[in-house]
């Protein structure tokens, strides 16, 4: 069996390592209501772009301007067939579009699309049908922004889910649909940021031993791995709790660029302690200061709302909620079979030794990737 979990986790890296490791494919969408009309702004990746429309004509992995420009059109037929607009049942209208516009977030360069939607009557209630890129990527979010005269509202849209409706007079149960729409995007979040997963993996597969000067030795007892897993969890839930929620809020904000080398640094110290231990103190400490770091990278998908800070507590403790029970199931999944064996010579043979050089491999090209802007993995 132990062969088996191996082999997977080999071909699970190699499978994986062309993907995205933390940033997950998102648009933004911002809706802005005034009696009958609703101002409508959507910022799409350019790299997502590409991919269903080709937009690098001349096939040199730079889109220019120029290109992006003259497939304007096939940009604002893609977003009219699969974003439709509705206020109280009935299909708004473009009435007005503006010149094309470009705009940075954390990972690049997004087209933003802004137009004048028309509505039959003032809006009451706001219905979203939400289709982008269904057919080519099925990770991929809308996360969408509403502002009316009650107030704002956010949601994260998904193409298989359909129609969103947004109502002004919200009720308890708006609130909590809206709670769990959160919930389920921070389990998505987890699950694409395979950089994340792998860090909390690391430290799992030795929670089951511990230190012995400059060896691991297997715990004695499961209670005592069970406890040190907790501790270890724990600090990591307190340290990206704090910095999710200042990054959210806009009280800080440190380059993306440098929050994701820092990640893929955590998961490189995390791999090489696996192989030989040389953090100094005990290794909650450690698991803390990169939870810090890995709360920046959580908080993308927040930023972008632009939330107000009198609406940012519903989608924050939601989306945290979707982090934490991820982690859970990483934790049930892997630590009752990490006691089981923890004893077992092939265990640190097969298992925690292949691994963690595998997984340390990994974080070495993310770490050059991220730091020096290269594109090893593509």
């Amino acid at each position: 069996m132990m062969r088996i979990i191996s082999i997977s986790l080999a071909l699970g890296l190699a499978l994986a390592g062309p993907a995205q490791a933390h940033k997950s494919s998102d648009a933004y969408l911002t809706f802005q209501v005034s009696g009958h009309t609703i101002s409508q702004r959507v910022d799409i990746a350019l790299q997502d772009l590409d991919r269903d429309l080709d937009l690098d004509a001349d096939d040199d992995k730079r889109l220019s301007w120029g290109e992006l420009r003259k497939r304007w059109p096939d940009v604002e037929r893609l977003v009219a067939d699969s974003i439709k607009v509705s206020a109280d049942g009935h299909i708004c209208t473009i009435a007005k579009s503006s010149a094309p516009q470009l705009d940075q977030h954390s990972d690049g360069a997004y087209a933003v699309l802004q137009q004048t939607l028309q509505c039959a009557a003032p809006v009451q209630s706001l219905g979203v049908d939400y289709r982008l890129f269904a057919g080519s990527d099925a990770k991929h979010r809308g996360i969408a922004r509403v502002l009316s005269p009650s107030g704002e509202q956010s949601a994260v849209l998904v193409p298989a889910q359909g129609l969103k409706t947004f109502q002004f007079e919200t009720s308890a149960q708006d609130e909590l649909r809206r709670l769990g729409s959160f919930v389920v995007e921070g389990m998505h979040h987890i699950s694409v940021g395979l950089d994340h997963i792998l860090f909390l993996v690391s430290l799992l597969m030795v929670a089951v031993w511990r230190r012995d000067g400059a060896a691991w030795v297997a715990r004695s007892s499961s209670s005592s791995a069970w406890r040190e897993a907790f501790k270890l969890v724990t600090a990591f839930t307190l340290a990206h709790s704090l910095t999710l929620g200042l990054a959210a809020a806009g009280v800080l904000a440190p380059p993306s660029r440098w929050v994701e080398s820092l990640i893929a640094a955590s998961v490189l110290v995390a791999a090489l302690d696996n192989l030989r231990p040389f953090v100094r103190g005990p290794r909650w400490l450690m698991v803390a200061v990169f939870g810090l770091v890995h709360g920046f990278g959580f908080a993308g998908p927040l930023q972008a709302l632009g939330l107000q800070r009198g609406n940012l507590a519903l989608p924050l403790l939601g989306f945290n909620l979707g982090v934490e029970l991820a982690q859970l199931l990483l934790v049930v999944l892997i630590l009752p079979l990490a006691i089981a064996l923890r004893k077992k010579p092939l265990y640190g043979q097969v298992l925690v030794r292949p691994g963690s050089a595998l997984i340390g491999s990994l974080a070495v090209l993310w770490l050059l990737e991220r730091s020096l802007n290269l594109s090893l993995l593509a």
